[in-house]
């Protein structure tokens, strides 16, 4: 009952609310409210801070979600090679990625390793800002740029570039930029991750760096919809290679400014703090490192 009322805690955390967790467990209100009051009363501490309006975690709270995550999954992962033995895989595995990349590389890595263990399901969350990866219980989450978080553990993964990219109508119609301060002149579609816009662009290595703000008419959280734009002559955007290596190869986008390409950037895999993880987890990032591996290639 103790792991049970562990995992019912986890669902509250990850809904915001006892009665939305209830909902997604398919227990009463009360029901819940009980449960949490059994683990309280268990540990002889408050997990939560409770109002009228919102929850939030103690201290205490925030320490068994670190560690309950990780203690869930071991037990799970052990049922399911007792079960099923140890060569088979089942349970769920929570993945968070950028939107774009995600409907794309992701997806691909994803429905190959399915077709290869369907014992397991996997939920993919897409977003282009912050995620807690801890609070929204994520296990694996594939994210560009430095990681400031040191207590996340992370498998690197191939650096790659950004490439600033148009349709060729729009080029016809609105020329080539030759250096960046050219880009002052055009219309840049720019993404938003979380509360900070993409319009400050470094470009270029060395003596040839140069760092420039950028405007432009349209601005989106979802990097799927930004491409979209570029493909449709819209403007000039600044995307990972990942995203339009395809485009580019095809014609439909052209690579603006090569001259002044900018270094590659890292790119990582992150999982939630913890010793050990589950089989399932281990090889869905085995699978994705392959994939982008492949790509780089």
């Amino acid at each position: 009952m103790l792991l049970d009322n562990i995992a019912l805690f986890l669902i509250i955390v990850e809904k915001g609310s006892l009665s939305a967790a209830g909902r997604e467990a398919g227990l009463s209100p009360t029901t819940v409210s009980e449960r949490l009051a059994a683990l309280e009363a268990h540990y002889g501490v408050a997990l939560l801070n409770r109002t009228t309006r919102a929850i939030s975690l103690t201290e205490e709270g925030r320490t068994l979600v670190k560690g309950a995550k990780q203690v869930l999954g071991e037990v799970e992962d052990l049922e399911s090679r007792i079960r099923f033995g140890a060569r088979n895989l089942s349970g769920p595995v929570r993945v968070s990625a950028p939107s774009d990349l995600g409907r794309n590389l992701v997806s691909d890595a994803i429905s190959e390793f399915l077709a290869q263990y369907p014992g397991v399901s996997v939920e993919l969350l897409l977003a282009d800002g912050y995620v807690d990866i801890v609070g929204q219980g994520i296990d694996i989450a594939i994210r560009f740029g430095e990681i400031t978080d040191s207590t996340l553990r992370l498998r690197r993964l191939p650096a790659t570039r950004r490439v600033v990219c148009a349709a060729p109508g729009y080029v016809e119609a609105h020329g080539v930029p030759k250096t960046p301060v050219d880009l002052k002149a055009h219309n840049c579609l720019l993404m938003r991750f979380g509360g900070n816009l993409d319009n400050v662009w470094h470009l270029g290595i060395g003596e040839m760096k140069q760092i420039l703000t950028v405007r432009g008419d349209r601005v989106s959280n979802d990097g799927a919809l930004v491409r979209k734009w570029a493909l449709e002559g819209h403007g000039i955007i600044m995307k990972s290679e990942l995203d339009v290596g395809p485009d580019l190869k095809s014609g439909r986008l052209i690579e603006l400014l090569v001259d002044y390409a900018a270094p590659p950037s890292p790119m990582q895999l992150l999982f939630p703090p913890g010793r050990n993880q589950p089989r399932r987890v281990r090889a869905l990032a085995d699978q994705l490192s392959v994939r982008f591996e492949a790509a780089k290639a």
